[in-house]
Order: structure tokens, then C-alpha cells, then sequence
């Protein structure tokens, strides 16, 4: 089983296993329906395709941030369609280093289904590596997914001030307040520390080594035992990367 990485060598390997399922993640929060335009004009063969908006999140309500968690029966649908059953790998891909395929191999997570992992590199990785490119929609054999919430990984507003640690994934001048582009208030929640996602990849957007990433976390972390921090971000989704590089370092 893979449950946090795996390269391109491994994934062709498995191209055509009925037990493996790619979803391909792209996304563009500037514009939403690139990253399904971009997949239908190439993807890996078999690949389908989940949108961050209308598949990863659930309906946007003023008091639950952009991008909600979607309900467990919403999810349990979601899964289903994407044909992900008891027992199937499943390999998530985008073309930002893994920061909408995280989301999508946190909510698996989540869910019940360890047998998720992130494609290193994504889709450039895929085509630096001479893997085969298919075009058009997928219509993937709908699965009977089975898994359950695991409700102790959730963190309420009104539980977030007995966290013991806060890690922020924003980039520094967001954390900071310089700047907002976003939110209607800049800054961060009191007391938090700043970890930006991007630092768990290198320049070429592949994740750093565990060693390194584990000792930057050990610090960042101190005394607090990794399971014991909350992390979060602007609406959900960066926060699962910094959750994947931990998994990736040997702190889960």
C-alpha cells in the first residue's frame, strides 16, 4: 500500500490495474474550470477527474469558508463515482506540487481509506518521465466506497483556542498581514506558527527529503507531538500539504 508518495516509475508500473485509480486534481483558484480543461486535453490514461469547488468542498455558506468540508454522505457519493472501492490504490495528481491533490488524499483519509497517495512531481513529473497521454473524458466504473469519518481529526471554531499549537500554511506576508488578497481581515489567529506549504518542495516541485523535512517540522513542532497540532490555511486545502510532507517525514 502507498499511503503518501509515489513517482512516476511506480504509477506506469500499475497503468491498467484495475485495483489502482488516478484522479487527476488540477485546479486553478483564479480560474476554476481550467484544470478540467487542461485534463480533458491530456491526462494520465484512465485518469479521472474531481474539481476542488464542486467535488472536494462542499456548498459555500458564509460561515464555513471557502471551502468546507463536504458532509460524509456527500464524500461516500463522491468516491463512489470515482470508482474508488474497499481495497483500491488510489493516486492523486495536479500540477502544483501536490496542493489540490493533497486535499483530495486528506479527505480519503479522512474518510477511512489509507490507500491514497500523491503522484511526486504531478503531471510534469508524469510527462518528464515519457508517460503515455490520453485525451477526452473518463467515465470511470462507478465503486461502493465504505468508508467512515474519522471525527477526532476534525478541529471546531469553537475548539481551536484549546489547540496546543497552530500551524499556519499561508505564505509569510499573508501569515504576517502585509498583505490579503482574499480574506476581508489580514493577519492570522493568535499564537500561530508560520509554515508555508511550498517549503516541502523543491525548485523542481518535487517533495524535499523526509530527513530534512522531518527535522524542520521537529523544530517547528517542539514539544508538541505532531498528532496533537492543528493545522489550518486561507480555506482548507494548503493545510492538507503540510499534513502530507509530515506523513512524507515520518511524523503522522
Amino acid at each position: 500500500m502507498h499511503s503518501t508518495l509515489v513517482d512516476a516509475a511506480i504509477l506506469r508500473a500499475h497503468l491498467g490495474d484495475p485495483a489502482w485509480v488516478v484522479v487527476d486534481c488540477r485546479f486553478d483558484l483564479a480560474a476554476p474550470e481550467a484544470g478540467q480543461r487542461d485534463w480533458l486535453a491530456g491526462h494520465v490514461p484512465g485518469a479521472r477527474y474531481a474539481h476542488l469547488d464542486r467535488e472536494l468542498s462542499g456548498p459555500p455558506r458564509t460561515d464555513h469558508g471557502r471551502h468546507p468540508l463536504p458532509a460524509p454522505d456527500a464524500l461516500v457519493a463522491t468516491f463512489g463515482r470515482l470508482g474508488i472501492g474497499p481495497g483500491t490504490q488510489v493516486v492523486a495528481c495536479d500540477t502544483a506540487g501536490g496542493m489540490f491533490a493533497a486535499r483530495l488524499w486528506w479527505l480519503l483519509r479522512y474518510m477511512g481509506h489509507d490507500a491514497v497517495a500523491v503522484l511526486d512531481g504531478g503531471w510534469q513529473a508524469w510527462l518528464a518521465a515519457g508517460g503515455p497521454v490520453e485525451t477526452g473524458p473518463v467515465e470511470p466504473r462507478a465503486a461502493r466506497f465504505t468508508g467512515t469519518p474519522r471525527g477526532e481529526w476534525l478541529v471546531t471554531l469553537e475548539e481551536v483556542g484549546d489547540a496546543p499549537l497552530l500551524v499556519d500554511a499561508r505564505d509569510p506576508a499573508r501569515f504576517r498581514g502585509e498583505v490579503e488578497p482574499l480574506d476581508p481581515v489580514a493577519g492570522h489567529i493568535p499564537g500561530a506558527r508560520n509554515r508555508h506549504c511550498r517549503t516541502n518542495l523543491d525548485a523542481g516541485m518535487h517533495f524535499r527529503p523526509p530527513a530534512e523535512l522531518r527535522a524542520e517540522f521537529t523544530t517547528l513542532l517542539g514539544a508538541v507531538p505532531a498528532g496533537d497540532a492543528v493545522f489550518y490555511c486561507g480555506s482548507g486545502v494548503t493545510a492538507c500539504h503540510n499534513l502530507l510532507a509530515l506523513a512524507h517525514a515520518g511524523l503522522p
